[in-house]
This record gives structure tokens, sequence and C-alpha cells, in this order.
């Protein structure tokens, strides 16, 4: 018998970034018999290790860990492939008689597993080639201030600096006449996947902003400049990649083509993990089917705890 049946909600561990939810999820694994399916946009793909703070191997040979290290970089992931993959890994689990736990900060992809999907249309390459010729003119902030004006909700969530998703919403919107947000609140009549999500949050933004310091920090002396070095060596990737464009690689690949010097280049990389950490903390504010837990180890561990009992009556 398994000790979650599919009809039964799975444990979710989410949070900004750099809040500690891996390091509360493995110390967790050692007291139930968890799988971690990995919610994190970028430890799907292989050679990008210290960048996005990945699970070791032992660590991830002594505890299952899920949809890490599954694509090139050279490839593309969405929520729609997550879903997929998650409710694959689900399955699995459960079928082997251990307990599924979610960790990660993509919060997009808990929303589309446990919500559904909502149906898009599909790309238009004429709206994605006008909408690249604008922004090569007026760049890509000024884009995001358009979608902000359209769909203030959408622009929240997404960097100015982030051309795919800035694109996307906008072709969205001149495809259908309507926001990205509001598609997802009519919601895909597609399976929806029930979770119990906790958020593992600061209590003041001083505190979290210390450790995406000290973690980038920590990042560069585990060999990050050597990692982005490898990868740019490749041949085959870019700074327009979306794996490239992940918070930290694109800077050091600025940095790398003697862009801006190693002060800046730190400035900038901590400053753009700090507004992803900030975006992630609007969207865990609005989502109020997200448990928050405190930022202390102790409290969060016996609230998650609690959980895991409830979920095994």
């Amino acid at each position: 018998m398994a000790y979650v049946s599919t009809n039964q909600p799975c444990l979710c561990i989410t949070g900004p970034t750099a809040c500690g939810k891996t390091e509360l999820a493995l110390y967790l694994a050692k007291e139930f018999p968890f799988e971690i399916i990995s919610m994190d946009s970028a430890m799907v793909y292989r050679g990008m290790n210290i960048g996005t703070a990945k699970p070791s191997p032992q660590l991830r040979k002594n505890i299952p860990h899920h949809l890490i290290d599954i694509i090139e970089p050279t490839d593309t992931y969405s929520a729609g492939r997550f879903v997929a993959d998650a409710r694959e890994c689900l399955s699995s689990i459960r079928q082997r008689n251990r307990i599924p736990l979610i960790v990660g900060g993509t919060l997009l992809y808990l929303r589309a597993l446990r919500d559904g999907l909502a149906e898009l249309p599909g790309r238009n390459l004429e709206i994605r080639q006008r909408l690249d010729q604008e922004a090569g003119t007026v760049g890509w902030p000024e884009l995001h201030n358009r979608l902000l004006a359209i769909d203030p909700d959408s622009a929240v969530r997404i960097s100015p600096a982030d051309r795919q998703r800035i694109q996307r919403a906008l072709e969205v919107y001149e495809l259908t006449g309507k926001t990205l947000t509001s598609l997802y609140q009519m919601q895909a009549s597609q399976l929806k996947t029930p979770i119990n999500a906790l958020a593992f949050v600061p209590e003041n933004r001083s505190e979290l902003s210390n450790r995406i310091e000290q973690r980038f920090d920590d990042m560069v002396a585990e060999g990050l400049i050597q990692e982005m070095e490898l990868l740019r060596a490749r041949g085959d990737l870019s700074p327009t990649t979306t794996s490239m464009r992940a918070v930290g690689y694109r800077q050091i690949w600025s940095f790398l083509d003697g862009k801006c010097d190693w002060s800046e280049t730190r400035t900038k990389a901590i400053a753009a993990t700090r507004q992803l950490a900030k975006r992630q903390m609007t969207w865990l504010r609005s989502d109020f089917k997200i448990k928050k837990l405190p930022m202390q180890f102790d409290s969060a561990i016996q609230a998650i705890r609690e959980e895991v009992v409830e979920l095994l009556k």
C-alpha cells in the first residue's frame, strides 16, 4: 500500500531563492521516506551545477531526486512539460511506497501543476519577429512597461530583462485579446493535482538579502566562473539562449566577454538575484493557497513534520 494515494495532496516546500528550501527538505528526508521532485527551471539543465545550487551527486545518491539534469542547456523547458514530468514522478514514487516531496521556487510550475494549465495559443512567428524588432529599437524594459499597462499581474512576476516571457505575454494578448492573467484565471479543464504547499519565507528582507550575497560569493569560490567558461567552450550556447539567461550565468557571461569588471559583475548578479526573490515574494503573498512559514529552521521543520503526519493518517 502506498504512503500517499493518488487522490491525496502531495507536499511542496517552496519560497524565495536562497531561503533554505533544499537544506530543509534534505533534513526532513532523514526522517521520512521522501523522494524529492525538483521544481526549479534551471536545475533541469546538465552542466549548470554550481550556479543553480544543485544538491551534490552524493546527496542525490542517498536521497532520490527527480527532474534534475534531464535536458541539455541548448534545450528549453516549459511549465507544460514540468506538469507531465512531475505527474509521472508522483505516480512512480507512490508505487514504490515512498512519499513525493516537491521542492523549488519556480512558482509558475507550482500553479500549473496545482491549478491546471490555461489553454494558450500557439506561437506566432510574425508577431514574435515584430516584437523582436521593436525591442531592438526601444529595449525590452520598454516592452515590459507596455505589458505593465496591459497585464500588471503578469508584469510583476516577469523581469524587465526576461525577453522570452515578455514576448510571450504580449504575443498571447495580441492573439487572443486576453491577458495571461485572465486566461490562467479561467483555468483549463485539464486535470489538477492536489498540493499542500508550504512556503519558507523570511521575516525581514535584510536576512534574505544577506543570504543571497553570501551564497553568490560561495558559488564563486566553488568555481562558478570556471563552470561558465566550460559552458561557453561548448560553442553551441549564446547570451540569448534561455538557459544562459538564468540569474548569475548571464552576468558572468558579460564579465567573460569583457563588458564589465568583476566588482560590477558581482553587484549586478546579487542585485538580479534579489530582484528574483522580490518577485517570488510578491507571488507568494498573492497566493492564498500556499501556507507561509517563518524562515526559522526549527519551527519550519515542526510545521512540515505535522503536515506529513496528517498526510499519513
